[in-house]
């Protein structure tokens, strides 16, 4: 019998006009996620379409220069009239978060204070572009958490649910709004939303729905702060699959330590009366177009290998020697990999062609991340041979056999026709 996990549907299937499937996890970051916790997967209507294509045609009905009205309305909210800073912006010196600060400065005058996470390893080019997007003109809070620590957190995490991103990404969702309640600014904006890349039930939660379907209607939610950015007192806390407190207790290390991870309290964010938005939910988004801005206004550079591990894309995820890891085991766990993932986005952007993008799936997806592999296991303390055995055991059965020492996926969007 085959042998789901983590609540992925058995059924394979292939959106009917992109390449994504419905193996894809939407919520992923939760500090309440344990090693088997049901996820959010993408969702998709009753003709096979998934619902980040929903959302991009949804995108092309919508009277953008209205929407750019209500952003303004919003920063006009906010707005310092004595020069302090007036919105944080997330970012790591990426094409998104360049170009989010720059047109937030230049075009609508506002007094951005740039935040960001540190990577576990930068790498020469993630240092040099966040140092180019300084340079360009922008205050930047740089935080570098306890690497003791991150670097266990990270080990934790590989072992107990194949997410060794998981620290960074809660580091990286936590920190900004540290940043806004220290510094007393009600507003985040971010370069980049889920709904671009996945939209499901964590997405539309909070969202009106149109009558019959799940789509949902485009920034809808008052620009609440998800529940997964803090807790309730007292609330049990997991990070990287094991309560909190018993990895301090195992490991001695104090509270104090592990605050950067964990995420606020309830009373604390909802009092401070913070709104986040995402920029792609009132300014039309192309990544390829982000990319130009970025090298035109900042000298972003992209890949210089000519393009990233696991895809045929050079210039994201590029900062942190774990993203290819991190790219890698997300395939693993769920059959769709960094190719899939840019393709599905390309298709929806209109950039390449649902058959160009089986065709660089079928490529690129799952490529083994070879150039960093030996710094990310000294980094997680843990052999070739204990990578290896921990990414098997989290393949799920439904999607992958084993012929002689090779795995296989069952099932693939380029033969997505073959009855077997």
């Amino acid at each position: 019998m085959n042998k789901t996990r983590f609540g992925l549907p058995e059924k394979v299937i292939f959106c009917k006009k992109c390449v994504e499937s419905n193996q894809r996890f939407v919520t992923t970051y939760q500090f309440k996620r344990t090693r088997e916790e049901k996820l959010d997967t993408a969702m998709f209507d009753d003709s096979g379409v998934c619902l980040s294509c929903k959302y991009f045609e949804e995108k092309e009905k919508i009277d953008w220069k209205l929407k750019e009205k209500e952003l303004i309305d919003i920063l006009d909210r906010h707005r310092s009239k004595n020069g302090n800073y007036d919105v944080i912006v997330p970012g790591s010196g990426g094409k998104d978060s360049i170009f989010t600060s720059f047109i937030l400065k230049e075009k609508y005058n506002m007094h951005p204070l740039t935040c960001t996470w540190s990577p576990g390893m930068y790498t020469d080019i993630g240092w040099k572009n966040y140092n180019s997007w300084l340079k360009a003109g922008f205050d930047n809070y740089l935080f570098t958490p306890n690497k003791k620590v991150h670097r266990l957190l990270t080990r934790l995490a590989f072992i107990n649910l194949l997410h060794p991103f998981q620290p960074f990404v809660l580091g990286q969702c936590y920190f900004p709004l540290r940043i806004a309640v220290e510094k007393n600014i009600k507003l985040i904006i971010y370069g980049d939303g889920m709904a671009e890349s996945a939209v499901g039930k964590s997405n539309s939660s909070d969202q009106k729905k149109e009558k019959n379907t799940s789509i949902p209607i485009i920034n809808d939610n008052q620009n609440k702060v998800p529940r997964l950015n803090y807790a309730k007192k007292n609330e049990e806390i997991f990070l990287s699959g094991e309560n909190v407190n018993e990895i301090m207790e195992k490991y001695n290390f104090s509270k104090a330590d592990f605050l950067p991870f964990m995420p606020m309290e309830e009373e604390v964010v909802l009092e401070s009366n913070l709104e986040l938005l995402v920029i792609t939910g009132y300014l039309n988004y192309n990544p390829q177009n982000n990319f130009y801005f970025a090298k035109e206004r900042s000298g972003f550079q992209v890949n210089p290998d000519g393009r990233s591990e696991g895809t045929y894309t050079k210039y994201s995820s590029l900062d942190d020697k774990l993203d290819g890891l991190h790219y890698y085991t997300f395939y693993a766990k769920t059959g769709r990999g960094r190719a899939t993932e840019d393709a599905a986005r390309e298709v929806r952007n209109k950039i390449i062609t649902r058959e160009e993008a089986v065709a660089l799936v079928k490529k690129f997806d799952g490529e083994f991340p070879k150039k960093y592999f030996k710094d990310c296991l000294d980094y997680m303390n843990i052999t070739e041979k204990k990578f290896n055995e921990t990414i098997d055991k989290f393949r799920p059965l439904h999607l992958w056999k084993k012929e002689k020492r090779n795995w296989i996926l069952k099932r693939a969007v380029w033969h997505e026709d073959d009855p077997k």
